[in-house]
């Protein structure tokens, strides 16, 4: 499936200029050349200034931990000028690669590049000129953000986690929405991540009401999953600050979705008892 994008309001940059999308991609796409669990799965195709993009995907199934797989989705880029989720992503793919334990039970899916002319150009907006991330949900007329819906309404996550940088925040933080046990995830993914980075204490964080970095609002039109969807799945969004060293930054967003996994497993595991 191809979607042409409306009349774009800022012009194609040179492409010496541009971030590589194919660079990034291709230690992946090296690993799941051989791997038995990491599948690159070719994402549908949409038309920017006469120009072919991809939305990138790749699909990791973990070894059986019971009955059905659990299904979560993986978001980074959805802003091109914060690349730190999206090589932290490549970097979680990888250590899974080394060790599929990790994943046990699960059915992971993945989006490094939610926005891909962002990336390249290293803008936050789309080269439509329009933040992708207040768009979702909303009658949008923006391809990557129909492409994106698809996905999320298509597969019906249990659980849908999104990585971001906070340019403004001096500490790790994250939005806890979706479904009750959320508060119960983001806790320890924030301990996890504190690791490596600091945690923003600050009573507001971003506009929002914050409780020892966690926030329950949100804006409007963010990745989430359809409005009807029930049950509800959880739906975290993890933000790094910009400030740190990016090696830093990987490391602490990958020791936050390590522990989000872990948990969730765990819990699912329980239910049945409760």
């Amino acid at each position: 499936m191809t979607i042409t994008a409306r009349t774009n309001a800022v012009a194609n940059p040179p492409l010496k200029q541009r971030r590589s999308i194919a660079g990034l991609l291709a230690p992946l796409d090296k690993i799941a050349a051989t791997s038995v669990n990491l599948v690159a799965s070719p994402g549908a195709t949409f038309d920017s200034n006469g120009e072919r993009y991809e939305l990138p995907r790749y699909l990791f199934v973990g070894p059986r931990g019971g009955d059905a797989p659990i299904r979560v989705g993986v978001f980074a880029g959805i802003h091109g000028d914060e690349p730190e989720g999206v090589y932290a992503m490549a970097q979680l793919i990888g250590l899974l690669e080394a060790r599929p334990e990790l994943a046990t039970g699960y059915c992971l899916s993945f989006y490094p590049v939610c926005n891909p002319t962002g990336f390249e150009d290293g803008t936050r907006h789309s080269r439509s000129g329009r933040d992708l991330n207040r768009e979702f949900w909303r009658n949008s007329a923006e391809p990557e953000v129909h492409l994106l819906q698809a996905e999320l309404a298509s597969n019906q996550f249990q659980g849908i986690i999104s990585l971001h940088t906070d340019d403004t925040s001096d500490g790790f933080y994250g939005y806890a929405r979706g479904a009750t046990l959320t508060k119960n995830l983001i806790e320890p993914a924030l301990t996890a991540a504190e690791q490596f980075l600091p945690r923003n204490e600050l009573p507001v964080i971003d506009g929002f009401k914050a409780r020892r970095g966690v926030i329950r609002d949100s804006f409007e039109g963010i990745l989430a999953a359809p409005p009807k969807s029930r049950p509800r799945p959880f739906e975290i969004i993890l933000e790094t600050p910009a400030t740190p060293p990016n090696y830093l930054k990987e490391l602490a967003l990958v020791a936050a979705l390590q522990s989000i996994l872990s948990e969730y497993r765990q819990f699912i595991a329980y239910a049945p008892n409760l």
